[in-house]
């Protein structure tokens, strides 16, 4: 299922700051870190277009 939401930079900039600090969380406890890798990527894109 693909849902789509309206969001500005300030709030897409929210959501890459939350994921990247999960990301250093689940480091710092060794696990894996691809999905969230991949929605960073994701996100990242869509703020640089």
């Amino acid at each position: 299922m693909m849902r789509k939401i309206k969001m500005d930079d300030y709030e897409l900039r929210i959501i890459i700051r939350a994921l990247n600090e999960m990301r250093n969380q689940l480091i710092r406890e060794k696990k894996d870190t691809d999905v969230i890798d991949e929605l960073l990527l994701k996100y990242i894109d869509i703020l640089e277009k």
